[in-house]
């Protein structure tokens, strides 16, 4: 990986190594940028990305999530053609199941709104279910949507893609450094990127950095509505029952809990909403445990199945559940010129590529063809955090602030 001497001129720098960031600055360097330098202050993947679960849905909520999960999905299918590497893409299909009649009309809603948006997708009765996800308990849903290209990808080896690509490509990675903030010129736009081996002169910045979001944004004079919760995930042991296609991809909605098959035995992964946003520290037994039941109730062939593996990472979310891609904000709301933050609120792989090309774009041209992105900008959320715009139904079960009461 090749590795600049501190000081100089760069067309872009990119803040972060994770996905976002990985992807932002090839990119920008795709897109004819001459020099673009990312700053990482570990080293590139260290922090959520390779901790990731790696589930890869278009299933969105929203028109936005739609179109960031299927604009990523064909990336990574793409992947080997164009780059010669990939991030380990398979599509098992995804269904996400509804308990209720209620859920099953809202459900059926979704459907239609993906539907609209080319998203490859249907509402399945629980026979249906039944042939495609036959390890499941017969009679536990009444129907569900299910999309065919929806899967994941194996995290660690989305990290190689990402990093392999930047050295291919010639973008100047920069790790061990840590971002220290902004240097501004004379016109009020961004000059330079202060880091801990030096300023580097630039007129165009893209900050990511998962869970640390908050943290970045502030070195830099903005605010960054997200925050960080523990997230665990666990892998069963392998059990002829449970093979890929028995298994596929579930999300249940209704506990904040999903699956996909892993090593021969499932990984499952889950949030609590219950407990106060900050870093994962350690794994809540108690809590995992309570999960793992639901999971036993839904997948009866994981119940007495030891744990593999079993870890806890910190997930960045937003209020909204949403994305935030678009100009970095001074406190009077005005735009920092040059700067711009990107995101995934806690979806690094299912929207990061689609994200990290958003933001190369708004960096670039201030306008991008994968999705209107006008309302996915800081500017959405008041001084306490409230967005102006409904949560994504289809998410995991975040906290609802991003500070600790």
């Amino acid at each position: 990986m090749r590795t600049g001497a501190s000081g100089g001129t760069a067309d872009a720098v990119v803040v972060g190594g994770g996905t976002v960031g990985g992807w932002c600055a090839w990119f920008l360097r795709q897109a004819g940028l001459g020099r673009v330098v990312l700053v990482e202050r570990d080293v590139m993947g260290k922090g959520a990305s390779s901790r990731a679960a790696g589930m890869v849905r278009a299933q969105g909520g929203t028109p936005w999530a739609v179109r960031l999960g299927m604009w990523s999905q064909a990336f990574y299918r793409s992947q080997r053609q164009e780059i010669g590497v990939d991030s380990g893409f398979v599509a098992t299909g995804y269904l996400m199941p509804a308990f209720t009649d209620g859920q099953a009309e809202a459900g059926r809603a979704r459907v239609a709104m993906q539907a609209a948006l080319g998203l490859d997708v249907s509402w399945i009765s629980p026979d249906e279910a039944a042939e495609l996800f036959p390890a499941m308990a017969r009679g536990a849903h009444v129907g569900g949507s299910y999309a065919p290209g929806d899967g994941y990808v194996d995290p660690p080896r989305n990290v190689v893609a990402y990093a392999t690509a930047c050295a291919r490509d010639g973008v100047e990675v920069r790790e061990r450094t840590e971002f220290l903030g902004l240097r501004w010129g004379e016109d009020g736009a961004v000059a330079a990127v202060e880091t801990s081996s030096g300023p580097i002169a630039t007129e165009r910045v893209v900050l990511t950095g998962g869970p640390d979001m908050a943290s970045v944004g502030e070195r830099a004079g903005t605010r960054v509505t997200a925050g960080g919760a523990r997230h665990q995930v666990a892998v069963t042991e392998p059990s002829p029952d449970l093979a890929p296609e028995r298994v596929r991809m579930v999300f249940d909605l209704t506990e904040g809990m999903y699956w996909r098959p892993e090593e021969g035995g499932v990984l499952f992964g889950m949030s609590n909403p219950a407990e106060p946003p900050g870093p994962a520290r350690t794994v809540d037994w108690p809590y995992l445990e309570a999960v793992r039941s639901r999971l036993g109730d839904l997948l009866p062939s994981t119940r007495g199945l030891g744990l593999r593996r079993v870890w806890a990472a910190t997930i960045e979310y937003t209020p909204d559940h949403l994305p935030i891609v678009g100009p970095a904000l001074r406190s009077d709301k005005s735009p920092m010129p040059g700067v711009t933050v990107a995101c995934a609120g806690g979806h690094g792989m299912m929207w990061g590529p689609a994200l990290a090309r958003v933001a190369a774009d708004l960096a670039l041209e201030r306008t991008t063809e994968v999705l209107d992105a006008d309302a996915l900008g800081l500017a959405r959320f008041d001084a306490h955090g409230r967005s102006t715009l409904a949560a994504d139904p289809v998410s995991l079960p975040y906290p609802e602030r991003t500070d600790a009461p």
